[in-house]
């Protein structure tokens, strides 16, 4: 490995209101295999005891620690962009996103590392993620559905099962490498996702630039899914609702807009209905009203995007799930109502 490349890493982990989680992170990376590269901790906008509690480990680990505090909740998108950018400034090779209520294997960052070394064409290497307990599987990569839909795969497989390595269409944000030469090119994350869907939105671009990602299932991380989303009550369906229609609108090449816009339209009708049956309707309305001014955005950035597209749009109709994911048992009923298909 280039010794060069671990001192010019960089690994992000952002806060908000768990603390000690997030020390608990911190601690399993300054036990890493290797020693020589960077913690940004963004702390975002938690207003409680997190910045004191900080400030006390970045004296503990002394120059292995940068402190970055927001004074608000700047989402995942601005906080983890904020240390990214400062990755940027510094001129690091490499910056890592690891979700503060993940544990890290000691080897996890070197084998992330080994492996984007090996490989100049990836633009992004993403984790085997397990669950907290070891025994099921959080992700091993993100999957675009040629429904309009997105999702973890192999989420709650058993680990047993997981996957060889190979390239994938996406990467999880929660604990993968990214390669700086690329986030130079394609950008970094959207800030107008918040949280939810930014991760396959910048698998999506990166793919467009002919940018490969590689699932490496040897670097692994335990991880508390859903800890932060849940001190929210509402927040995950109202974002699924607004942030759907943008990865859509942004990054769907022409070929594939009307086939993939037809199926996405019907699920997201019948993702609504299941909302309301639930008793999240008004949570899913306001995600209906704001991705409006999203979809904006989205068709704002579409035309760069799309102009500087390096593959062949038969290139990512190959890369796609043709099928609705796995977890989309209501709309799989229904679809066989109608066509008789499963």
């Amino acid at each position: 490995m280039n010794n060069k490349s671990i001192e010019r890493t960089a690994v992000v982990v952002l806060n908000y209101k768990a603390a000690d989680d997030t020390i608990a992170c911190v601690d399993a990376l300054m036990k890493q295999s290797i020693s020589n590269f960077t913690i940004v901790l963004v702390e975002n906008g938690s207003h409680d005891d997190s910045v004191e509690k900080f400030k006390k480990i970045e004296i503990q680990y002394k120059s292995r620690i940068v402190l970055i505090c927001h004074d608000k909740n700047l989402g995942f998108t601005g906080g983890v962009n904020a240390g990214i950018q400062w990755a940027q400034n510094e001129r690091y090779d490499y910056v890592a996103l690891l979700n503060n209520d993940a544990v890290a294997d000691k080897r996890w960052l070197e084998i992330l590392l080994n492996r984007a070394e090996a490989n100049e064409e990836c633009g992004i290497i993403t984790s085997l993620l397990l669950h907290m307990d070891g025994k099921t599987i959080d992700s091993t990569g993100e999957q675009y559905s040629t429904w309009g839909l997105s999702f973890p795969r192999d989420r709650n497989k058993k680990t047993v099962s997981a996957p060889a390595g190979g390239y994938v269409f996406g990467a999880t944000g929660g604990a993968s490498l990214y390669r700086m030469d690329m986030l130079n090119e394609i950008g970094i994350f959207d800030d107008i996702y918040f949280a939810y869907y930014e991760d396959i939105d910048i698998s999506f671009r990166a793919q467009l630039r002919n940018w490969k990602i590689y699932y490496e299932p040897s670097a692994v991380a335990f991880h508390k899914q859903g800890a932060t989303s849940k001190k929210m009550p509402g927040f995950t369906v109202q974002q699924i609702f607004k942030n759907l229609p943008i990865v859509f609108i942004k990054n769907v090449p022409r070929g594939l807009l009307f086939s993939i816009g037809v199926r996405l339209c019907f699920a997201y009708m019948l993702i609504f209905i299941n909302a309301v049956k639930n008793g999240n309707a008004s949570y899913a309305f306001a995600g209906v009203v704001k991705s409006v001014p999203g979809s904006l955005h989205a068709l704002r950035l579409r035309g760069g995007v799309q102009r500087h597209k390096k593959v062949p749009t038969a290139y990512i109709k190959d890369m796609l799930w043709r099928d609705l994911p796995p977890d989309q048992t209501g709309i799989r009923k229904l679809r066989k109502v109608f066509t008789g298909k499963d």
